[in-house]
């Protein structure tokens, strides 16, 4: 009994979190396919998921580094999404949200719980 109240308010919960998904996402890993023709295995990137609700979040963290004559911060991007999603630590993840299109790199193993999962973003280099 006390166990379907639990299942219960989390699915509240999830459905509540789902409501604040503004943004999309695609998810690209980079993966080893075999050409069945040649047999020669190659590294390609290949789009796993296409159009997966979800929505950025931006912290920061202050005085990260004291220099002379300023202090530098960072900012800490994480994506919120479906935990029935499985994204790879290293995959690829194009986010569009409030009109801009950003390209991350996933820099770890997502955070998974009943209600989402959040996964630390790291902004692509080629946008740093």
């Amino acid at each position: 009994m006390i166990a379907d109240a639990i299942k219960q308010a989390q699915s509240l919960a999830r459905k509540a979190q789902e409501e604040t998904y503004d943004g999309r996402c695609t998810v690209v890993e980079h993966r080893k396919v075999k050409d069945p023709d040649t047999k020669i295995t190659a590294e390609i990137d290949v789009t796993v998921f296409e159009d997966i609700p979800c929505r950025l979040s931006y912290s920061s963290v202050s005085a990260v580094d004291q220099t002379d004559t300023a202090a530098k911060t960072a900012q800490v991007t994480k994506l919120f999404l479906s935990p029935d999603v499985a994204i790879k630590p290293g995959a690829k993840i194009t986010v569009i949200q409030s009109g801009i299109t950003r390209d991350y790199e996933a820099s770890g193993v997502p955070a998974v719980y009943p209600t989402h999962q959040e996964i630390v973003l790291k902004l692509s280099e080629r946008y740093a």
